[in-house]
């Protein structure tokens, strides 16, 4: 029975090893400083003590979370040419990233529920999105996201696995474990399936639904001014979702047969290196009231 995974990693990088290598980390080092920095000042200012920001904040934790869980093992693979991981860990790892992936797609839910009624619903914004709500809506986004992901990673964590132990990925992602069992994982592909309904499909046909609502209310507005005002403050969050639920769907809609697995990582490095890397800068950082809440500590 195995008992470990050997994740292969980036292969044949010869030359370019230590390049990719000091990309990666510097990336890496960049998020968490970021992320991390988002999440105090929202925490120690009065200013951001907002529900936009409070989604951010939990934003920026869910992506320090992935790249800690994702990036160092994947160091690993790119500097030894692959990396043994025990098959706990690699369950583990899936679980966390899972997780993430999970909090994301519904943050991103909550977050464009946030603008369609700060647009369309301007009047009433205040009283609906008020404080006790917000933090219901992070408690409930947490609590889904970690009650839903047992579901499908206990279901990976008891199949048998035999003979191989080898996984042509640089993080242990859920169908390429699959590939390993040696048991019937029907069951396993149903279940991950009925999730993915539930926390990916859901919330994509909820976000959509609220920016074809948010498009509809800013073309009547009549002022060039106004119209421009009013699609900043959601072009980032579309374009955040865009990014992320592209990749997402292309490494988990596409058949996994039909797609090389060059592509796949490719693409999961979208996801779960530079998605975590801009997020902070399209939403957070580049933000005024963020910036003074900066200069205010700074000073």
């Amino acid at each position: 029975m195995v008992t470990e995974i050997f994740l292969l990693g980036f292969q044949h990088l010869n030359n370019f090893k230590i390049l990719v290598f000091s990309v990666i980390l510097l990336i890496h080092i960049l998020t968490i400083f970021e992320n991390v920095l988002v999440i105090v000042l929202v925490t120690i200012s009065q200013e951001l003590q907002s529900p936009m920001f409070l989604f951010l904040q939990q934003l920026s934790l869910s992506d320090l979370l992935q790249s800690v869980v994702i990036v160092p093992i994947m160091l690993r693979t790119v500097i030894n040419e692959g990396y043994k991981i025990p098959l706990i860990g690699c369950i583990a790892q899936l679980y966390l990233f899972a997780v993430t992936e999970a909090l994301q797609c519904l943050l991103l839910t909550v977050m464009s529920y946030d603008r369609y009624l700060a647009i369309c619903n301007p009047l009433h914004y205040s009283s609906i999105m008020n404080l006790p709500f917000c933090v219901k809506l992070i408690v409930m986004s947490w609590l889904l996201a970690l009650s839903f992901i047992p579901v499908t990673v206990i279901t990976a964590a008891t199949q048998e696995f035999c003979n191989q132990n080898t996984i042509n990925h640089f993080f242990c992602d859920y169908f390429p474990l699959l590939e390993l069992s040696c048991s019937d994982t029907s069951l396993a592909r149903i279940l991950t399936i009925t999730v993915s309904i539930a926390l990916l499909l859901i919330p994509l046909v909820v976000i959509t639904g609220s920016y074809i609502c948010i498009a509809h209310e800013i073309l009547k507005i009549t002022s060039n001014i106004g119209r421009q005002k009013a699609f900043s403050t959601c072009s980032s969050h579309l374009a955040v979702v865009s990014i992320f639920y592209g990749t997402l769907i292309g490494v988990y809609v596409v058949p996994t047969k039909k797609q090389s697995q060059t592509i796949s990582k490719l693409l999961s490095l979208l996801y779960t290196v530079v998605t975590p890397f801009i997020n902070p800068m399209i939403y957070s950082l580049r933000s005024k009231d963020m910036k003074n809440a900066l200069k205010d500590i700074i000073q």
